[in-house]
């Protein structure tokens, strides 16, 4: 009973949240991630543009950082000039964002590099143990492991046995 409860306070926060403002704020992944560590990339195939300061990481790319992890068709790295460090990253073609136990899918995302934020767009679907979001929106910021959902917000409980 107690447990039932804890969940149904949860549930109507979470509504109360999602009808009037269309947003719900909760933490992402287990522990925050520190973005200074280093950022490594797989792919079938890379293109270099000097022009722009991009790259082009193309065909089943995985990027890690820690413990978390990005993996998208496409992802495209643009480098700071003044720096040569990487600035951002755009994942297109339908990504998807683990860290820790929980995980994210979408169909783009921009990771900067230099706030700690990432911004996933297009069919959020997030995945926390036996809770399921989806939104139009989510932006998650590393630095203290908080998310923002928005958009018409729809949130699935599901009890534990």
């Amino acid at each position: 009973m107690k447990n039932f409860r804890v969940l149904a306070v949860l549930a109507l926060s979470l509504f109360a949240g999602t009808a009037s403002a269309q947003s719900t704020q909760l933490s992402f992944g287990s522990l925050t991630q520190d973005t200074s560590a280093p950022i490594e990339v797989l792919s079938d195939q890379l293109e270099v543009s000097q022009a722009d300061n991009s790259a082009n990481f193309i065909g089943n790319v995985i990027i890690s950082q820690g413990d978390m992890s990005l993996s998208a068709p496409l992802v495209t790295v643009v480098y700071d000039p003044e720096t040569s460090g990487i600035a951002q990253l755009v994942a297109t073609g339908g990504v998807t964002l683990v860290s820790g136990e929980e995980a994210a899918e979408a169909e783009t995302a921009e990771y900067s590099v230099t706030t700690g934020v990432i911004t996933m767009k297009g069919d959020v679907l997030l995945t926390q143990g036996a809770i399921t979001l989806a939104a139009a929106e989510m932006t998650v910021n590393l630095n203290d492991g908080s998310a923002v959902l928005s958009g018409r917000v729809r949130t699935v409980l599901r009890p534990q046995g």
